[in-house]
């Protein structure tokens, strides 16, 4: 596999270059490659767990940078950012400007559905990219990779241009042929100047909570949760297949 172009569009150089030869190995790839399909073998070659790893690092990552370029930012607006940025969206964006879907190896399954194009295709692979340069360099060089792929969107973002999470759970759960979410406020604290607002999502497969300084932050925040948790769930049903 050629990698060095890669390597040079990214700014990292592997020390251990089959860790990025894994990251840029979609399922399809090793289950048509490798021997019986040895299911452990499968799953040590193919970059879903890299992807995962790659996930945590790039929250960690965008969160801190958040933190130091945003003083005064109130936490709900900072999650907002960072949803935003970590999104499938950004992500599949950032995965297409370096032509990403060009260097990883699929099966030909994947290859005729036109797999390398595809959103969350690029979004997944870009995440299990930094997942892998966390592996070879630590997350300091983890870290000045999301900088840079990043760095566009970085100056950009805002809470008021960032994801409205309860529109997009809403898109997601039709998507699925379920209804609506709908939302209650659960708690109320603190002086009418100063209060905290605290509320569920509830959809019919289980619900989230989230807070906020106003109603409308904290139905957001729940919205965002209960992305995750959703998104959690497709992730653990591909990994036991």
């Amino acid at each position: 596999m050629q990698t060095a172009r890669l390597e040079q569009k990214i700014g990292h150089t592997f020390k251990d270059a089959s860790l990025l030869v894994r990251a840029l190995t979609h399922r399809s790839w090793a289950y048509e490659n490798i021997a019986d399909g040895d299911e452990s073998r499968v799953h040590s070659t193919e970059n879903e767990s890299v992807e995962f790893l790659g996930d945590s690092v790039l929250g960690l990552a965008i969160a801190e940078t958040l933190f130091k370029n945003n003083p005064g930012v109130s936490e709900g607006d900072l999650t907002l950012m960072k949803h935003r940025l970590v999104s499938t969206a950004t992500l599949a964006d950032i995965g297409e400007s370096l032509g990403l879907g060009e260097y990883v190896r699929v099966g030909r399954g994947e290859e005729k559905t036109g797999g390398r194009k595809k959103r969350a295709f690029l979004a997944n692979s870009v995440e299990a990219v930094i997942g892998a340069v966390f592996l070879d360099g630590g997350y300091v060089k983890a870290r000045a990779l999301v900088a840079r792929l990043f760095a566009e969107q970085l100056k950009k973002v805002t809470p008021d241009n960032s994801i409205d999470h309860k529109t997009t759970l809403q898109e997601l759960l039709q998507s699925r042929k379920m209804h609506a979410p709908t939302y209650h406020i659960v708690d109320t604290e603190g002086p009418p100047h100063a209060r905290k607002f605290s509320v569920e999502a509830l959809w019919e497969t289980g619900k989230s909570h989230g807070s906020g300084d106003s109603i409308k932050e904290a139905e957001m925040q729940a919205a965002a949760k209960a992305l995750e948790i959703l998104k959690s769930s497709v992730e653990s049903a591909k990994r036991t297949q």
